[in-house]
């Protein structure tokens, strides 16, 4: 854990993943997150499965959501809520995903924390977004997707769409957007002093994703369909294959010279002038030539030179990858009855060496008794 955000103190009021995921970012960099919770069950994702092995507590929880702290408020209680506001006055950011109206309802909107605090940086993560005719509508990750285009033209040309296994709209939309937002509006308040609200839409955020594609449209591509676009399976240099023991290699080869790299290796001169084939029959002998060597063969053959072809890996190969050990993209966490558990780690690498050892997440309320005192509250034993 990074300190660069030490000043910076957030009131996460999310659960799930998109809010979890944005706040775990900000805390890895140093910023002070409680977790606001409701004393019943908390954050949904605590209980959600696969459990770890002898508890009842989720793994996935302790994906989202190291170097936190917990608070237990019902916010629907005057004294829980005036104590949600006397933690507004102390604290720079305040982040929440419930549907929009949800915080005016509870009387804690915008206007009524800017009365308490003039600096607060209030973000508010949706699905659609605060205004517009699908603002109440109710939706997942899929239906965000599947509105801005991007199930459409995910698949094989002659399938149904495919559901990408990483949750777009929910961390690129949702969780991404929002850590850009808060930054934002933190350094603009350093300037001016104000604080800001923050509408972001998961819709929003996929969309903006989608911005080649758009342009795509714009200029009438008429290969932009399921499967059949340059990135999404139409070309032979840019798709997916099987191998001789039915597994898989990814072939990048956009540019000119990584397919001429290709043509020399499998020893097929004759497929330089098809990099951009439409002919169905060109990627299938591209597919035959796959299907001639293992994963593993191919992978030797391609580890040296210019090609930008790389196996497809499950989630266990990937943990061992030796560039992904190297990189120390994840890192152990102490769990009481788990032991060691490895968790994705923060992503963003500075020169600056890590000061600080990261914490596990949060126990439900775990900070409770630490942060009321703090704001002189006395919790009766």
């Amino acid at each position: 854990m990074y300190e660069f955000l030490k000043e910076m103190r957030i009131l996460d009021l999310t659960r799930l993943l998109p809010g979890g995921y944005a706040t775990q970012l900000l805390a890895d960099l140093g910023a002070e997150v409680l977790k606001v919770e409701d004393p019943w069950q908390g954050d949904y994702m605590r209980w959600m499965e696969p459990h770890f092995p002898g508890t009842k507590e989720s793994s996935l929880f302790w994906g989202l959501n190291r170097n936190k702290k917990s608070i237990k408020l019902n916010l629907k209680s005057k004294t829980d809520k005036e104590v949600f506001l006397k933690l507004v006055g102390k604290y720079d950011v305040v982040i929440e995903g419930f549907r929009p109206g949800v915080m005016e309802k509870l009387g804690l909107g915008y206007e009524v924390l800017k009365e308490v605090n003039p600096r607060v940086i209030l973000c508010s993560v949706s699905g659609y977004g605060q205004d517009g005719p699908y603002k109440d509508r109710v939706g997942h990750d899929i239906n965000y997707n599947a509105i801005a285009g991007v199930l459409g033209l995910t698949g094989k040309e002659d399938g149904p769409p495919a559901i990408p296994a990483v949750q777009i709209a929910d961390i690129g939309g949702g969780a991404l957007m929002s850590v850009i937002g808060i930054l934002t509006a933190y350094i603009n308040r350093q300037h001016t002093g104000q604080g800001q609200y923050i509408d972001i839409s998961m819709l929003d955020g996929v969309v903006s994703w989608m911005s080649m594609l758009l342009m795509q449209h714009t200029a009438g591509d008429s290969s932009l369909a399921r499967g059949q676009s340059l990135l999404n399976g139409g070309y032979p240099c840019y798709s997916i294959y099987e191998t001789k023991d039915e597994k898989y290699m990814s072939l990048g080869a956009l540019e000119p010279k990584f397919w001429e790299n290709f043509c020399e290796i499998v020893d097929r001169d004759d497929l330089l002038p098809q990099q951009f084939s439409r002919e169905a029959e060109i990627k299938e002998e591209v597919a035959v030539i796959f299907k001639s060597k293992t994963r593993d063969q191919w992978t030797k053959s391609f580890a040296d030179r210019d090609v930008c072809c790389e196996p497809v890996l499950d989630i266990g190969e990937t943990i061992n990858h030796p560039q992904v050990v190297f990189r120390k993209l994840l890192t152990e966490l102490p769990h009481p009855v788990a032991g060691a558990v490895k968790v994705a780690s923060n992503p963003i690498k500075f020169n600056e060496k890590e000061t600080v050892i990261d914490q596990q997440p949060p126990g439900h309320g775990e900070h409770t008794k630490e942060v009321l005192e703090d704001l002189g509250i006395i919790l009766a034993e």
